[in-house]
Order: structure tokens, then sequence, then C-alpha cells
């Protein structure tokens, strides 16, 4: 039976610990052992962790976090990565890498099966844009934290007469801001997928304030741009080990520029970590269980160089180098809905 090593990268996502206990629950009754390694990648490469068991992952069920912590460090960008992730791995005897995570988490996954190593793959992202599953766990959890916020946010921004931007995480996908913004009754929603035009934004709101409104309610992903020549936005130029410039503030920017166009006080609310934080929803801690179990199956039927994945509401496997082909955008047709209730 194999030696499983397990890991969680990236952001931390309500769920993990669901997916921990559920490869765990299963891959025991299957004779297989675990050893988990501690905050992502970094574990790997230091051979750090701990041993995994029944006992150790009851009750993690419904807590949120990671109890493996994470981070984003990316073992390719040492020198002879593949040397170090496999002595790290025969350090505590493991032969299969059961990594939980996003594209970059995955990316590296990707190129260590290419090299022969022997991995099953979970998909994590609360942005819900890995191609191959239809949807990722913490998702749901995300836009229920979101729509909540937002929800609060109508009887303050009904009580002063506000505009009120929300901006909610995406970086490359508007996922959580199309669902929480229906959800929520936002009267204008900003994504990645479709560049704004300030003016129209700003019309919208002034359309609503004619006809009697005195409130307007914008969500925003983090990720969503202006287009060409309409707005000035300001990143930090921060990245990670990935690349990845850090994000957050483009509410800062539409507040400034909505109250100075229109006249009418604007505020925004950046939800950012919140998102993430906290227990999983029902929905969330299900799929994530049926994602850990069907990667202890495959493990045991010797499926590697692939990731389990939702369809329809079967779970499957696919190859993991289908979920990294490209990103999965928002839905046009689920975007147009929307815009109906839209000013």
């Amino acid at each position: 039976m194999a030696r499983i090593g397990m890991l969680t990268g990236g952001g931390d996502c309500p769920g993990l610990n669901a997916v921990i206990r559920g490869v765990v629950r299963k891959g025991v009754q299957d004779g297989h052992s675990f050893f988990g390694f501690t905050y992502g990648w970094a574990g790997v490469l230091k051979s750090e962790g701990h041993e995994l068991t029944v006992e150790e992952t009851k009750g993690i069920l419904p807590r949120g976090g990671t109890i493996l912590g994470t981070s984003r460090t990316n073992p390719y960008k040492e020198e002879n990565a593949l040397d170090r992730v496999l002595a790290g791995m025969e350090k505590v005897g493991v032969d299969v890498l059961v990594p939980i995570g996003g594209d970059d988490t995955l990316g590296v996954a990707s190129k260590l099966s290419e090299a022969g190593v022997n991995v099953v793959a979970v998909p994590k992202t609360i942005d819900n844009d890995l191609y191959g599953t239809d949807y990722t766990f913490g998702f749901q959890t995300a836009v229920q934290i979101a729509t909540d916020a937002i929800d609060r946010l109508h009887t303050t921004a009904e009580s002063h007469n506000r505009v009120i931007v929300v901006e909610v995480m995406g970086r490359h996908a508007g996922w959580i801001a199309a669902h929480a913004g229906m959800a929520g009754g936002a009267d204008v929603i900003l994504v990645p997928e479709r560049p704004f035009d300030i003016d129209e934004v700003c019309d919208r709101i002034r359309r609503r304030h004619s006809l009697g409104r005195s409130f307007s309610i914008v969500v925003v992903s983090e990720g969503a741009v202006p287009k060409e020549g309409t707005m000035s936005t300001h990143g930090s130029g921060q990245t990670d080990a990935f690349g990845h410039v850090r994000l957050g503030g483009i509410a800062v920017e539409l507040e400034r520029e909505i109250e100075e166009r229109t006249g009418y006080e604007t505020r925004m609310t950046i939800l950012g970590h919140v998102q993430r934080g906290g227990t999983p929803t029902a929905y969330d801690r299900v799929l994530a269980t049926r994602f850990g179990v069907e990667a202890a199956r495959a493990v045991t039927r010797g499926d590697f160089g692939t990731m389990v994945a939702l369809r329809g509401t079967e779970i499957v496997t696919v190859p993991v180098t289908e979920a990294l082909s490209h990103s999965k955008e928002l839905d046009p047709a689920f975007f147009e809905t929307a815009e109906v209730f839209f000013g």
C-alpha cells in the first residue's frame, strides 16, 4: 500500500480540513498511511510535518483554515527543485503526493508528475476559476459571506443615502462578484472579464437616483479593471513567489471617482480575507469530503497524474494538465442575467 504525503498550498480556504479528513479516512480503510507536510511545498523541501491518522483528523470537518498550514512557496524557484522534492519525500518514506491547491500548487504538481512523481491533485480556489471542474470547494462559502455582507450594507446605504462599493475576491474571474452580487441585489457588478467604463457606472447610479432610489450598491472583483483611458488605478507592484501582483484596492479608486463624478456620498468596503476565514458551508463540507474520498480511491487504483473534479453531480478524475490549460472565466450568460437588474 502507498505512503501518501499531503500538503495544502496557496491561500487558505474553507473546506481544506474536510478534504484532509476525507483522504485519510478512506485511505486508511484501503491500507495507506499518511504524512502531512506543513506549510505547503516548503514542508516538502524541508521534510517537515507529522503523521496523519484517523484520530488526529477527527473533529476537523467544520474547521476553517488548514491543520497543515499553507504557504505560497514555489519549489521551482529553488536550485535542483526536483531533486530536493524527491529527497524530501524519501526522507519520510512518501511515494505518492496529494497536493491540495489552486493553479500555482497544481502547476508544481503537474511538473512533478511529468518527472515521474505519483500525484493525485485536489483543486482548491475560492475564485472558482480552475478549469476542469464545475465548482471548487470554498467558493460557495465565500459567496455566502459576501452575500451576507451585501445584505448588511444595503441597510446602512439606504439609511445614509449613500453609494457603497463592495470589493470581493476574484483575481482573474468574477464568479464571486457575480454570484454574490446577484444574490445580494447589487445595482452594478464589475468583473475582470469585462473592463468597465466609469462613466457608464456613474450613469447607472444617476439613473437610479432619477427614479427615486436614494442609494446604490456596487460589487467589484479585486481584479476588475477600467477600460483603457477611462480611469487611472494604482497597484502595489508587489508580487509573490509565483509572480502574481498583490491585488486589492480597486474599491478605493471607485469610491473617489464615483463621488467626484456624481456628487453622491460614496463609501467602500473591502471584504478581503474575511471571505477565506471561518467554517465552511454545508455544501462545501460535502464537496470537499467527496473530493478527499475520491482522491484516496484514485491512489488505490493507481490513477496518477490526475485531479479530482466535479462534473455535473459526479466526482471524476481528469488529467491535472487539463486544469492548467486555461483559466475558467465567468459564464457570459450568467453575467447577462445579473445585468437585467443593474441600475
